[in-house]
């Protein structure tokens, strides 16, 4: 399996950093839900690492 963005709905303030950081314009806010498109997110953790609230993380799925 591969690894997947993770979000959490309710620690997210919508603030948008995540959005403004994203190299492959993945993620996007649409009325105070965030989503994350998983075919152009190339999971570089920028999002995870600007998060100011850290409501975003890798998930490895494959447990590796």
């Amino acid at each position: 399996m591969t690894n997947k963005m993770k979000h959490n709905q309710d620690r997210c303030d919508f603030c948008g950093v995540c959005v403004g950081v994203c190299p492959h314009d993945a993620i996007e806010l649409r009325e105070a839900e965030l989503i994350v498109d998983d075919e152009r997110c190339t999971r570089c953790g920028q999002c995870v690492q600007a998060c100011p609230i850290h409501a975003l993380e890798v998930n490895d799925e494959a447990g590796v």
